[in-house]
């Protein structure tokens, strides 16, 4: 079995986060995003990989080159970003026609056996329960509970079951045949090439599809949702904090990376500090601190702060990007 993980999108929900770093490596708890992805299928025993790469994607090989030297990895260049079913359509080349295949977006975090999901009979997609489906591709089932229909971001949704950005593809040629003639075509929806309706076109053409419904699925394109993110992977490891820092307190869980300052602060609950980053006087709560960064007295809360920044002065909420200089003194 092959893994595809795209890539590519400019995640510009996170701007101004997303102008310099891609957010797949956007660190949460500690460790990008992309880096629990390959963690949970690298234990599930895949070991080639394609890599569809975009906006930043040199950033995101090195990472890989750097953190992953053991698995195969081969890339896709997708230059023109016109929807993720595109984005798989350039992978065509690089799976064989016998070869099952899981696709896994590069920026979804989630709760589920992979090993299981795997070792379906049939294809199968991923799927949670939503309020609001119409920003998702969306599954309809039968009296079976087999997959009947397949609609993207639908203005009257058929079901609340949204697509969570995991698929097994037990039919590559078909799906290749699918997209393929779905871009000869133009059939777009709201403008893009969507997987989703390849999907559909292998369905209308006697494929069979089944789901299995995720635990937790963490869609980290908010900033809302990477700090709540951040918070449940803290809390998912040791209470204890494994660090000591005199004259300042420590409210668990926190992450605080290699050779860090803290001076006479409060940190946390729920905060993580990347790499070589100065803390000085200051009380931070429910916050990603990025590497290399610098913060002087501030009082931050719900916030998002990127690499090499620094921060003089109270403030209280705060996304901002890298190389960022702010003095409120």
């Amino acid at each position: 079995m092959k893994a595809i993980i795209p890539v590519a999108g400019a995640g510009t929900k996170l701007r101004p986060l997303t102008y310099t770093q891609p957010k797949p490596l956007i660190p949460v708890a500690g460790k990008p995003i992309i880096g629990y992805i390959l963690d949970q299928l690298v234990e599930s025993g895949i070991e080639e990989y394609v890599f569809i790469l975009g906006y930043l994607g040199e950033k995101i090989k090195e990472f890989l080159e750097d953190s992953y030297p053991k698995i195969k990895k081969q890339y896709v260049i997708q230059s023109e970003r016109e929807g993720l079913g595109q984005a798989i359509y350039l992978c065509g080349e690089f799976i064989k026609d016998d070869q099952e295949v899981l696709i896994q977006l590069g920026d979804t975090i989630l709760d589920i056996d992979i090993q299981v999901f795997m070792h379906s009979k049939f294809n199968t997609l991923a799927v949670r329960k939503v309020q609001d489906p119409r920003e998702f591709g969306v599954v309809e089932l039968d009296e079976q509970g087999i997959v009947c229909r397949m609609v993207e971001k639908p203005q009257i949704p058929v079901s609340n079951l949204a697509i969570v950005g995991l698929y097994l593809v037990k039919e590559w040629p078909k799906l290749i045949h699918c997209l393929e003639t779905n871009i000869k075509t133009g059939r777009k929806t709201k403008g893009a090439f969507h997987l989703t309706d390849g999907l559909m076109c292998m369905l209308e053409n006697n494929s069979r599809f089944e789901i299995m419904e995720v635990k937790n699925w963490y869609d980290c394109g908010k900033k809302e949702i990477l700090l709540s993110t951040n918070a449940t992977m803290l809390s998912r490891r040791s209470k204890s904090i494994d660090f000591n820092v005199p004259g300042s307190i420590l409210i668990p869980p926190v992450s605080i990376g290699q050779n860090c300052k803290i001076n006479h602060s409060i940190i946390g609950p729920n905060v993580s500090i990347g790499d070589n980053s100065l803390v000085n006087n200051s009380i931070l709560k429910d916050a990603i601190i990025g590497n290399f960064t610098s913060l002087d007295d501030v009082v931050l809360q719900h916030s998002i702060i990127g690499n090499d920044a620094v921060i003089k002065g109270r403030t209280q909420s705060f996304n901002i990007g890298d190389n960022t200089e702010i003095d409120m003194i």
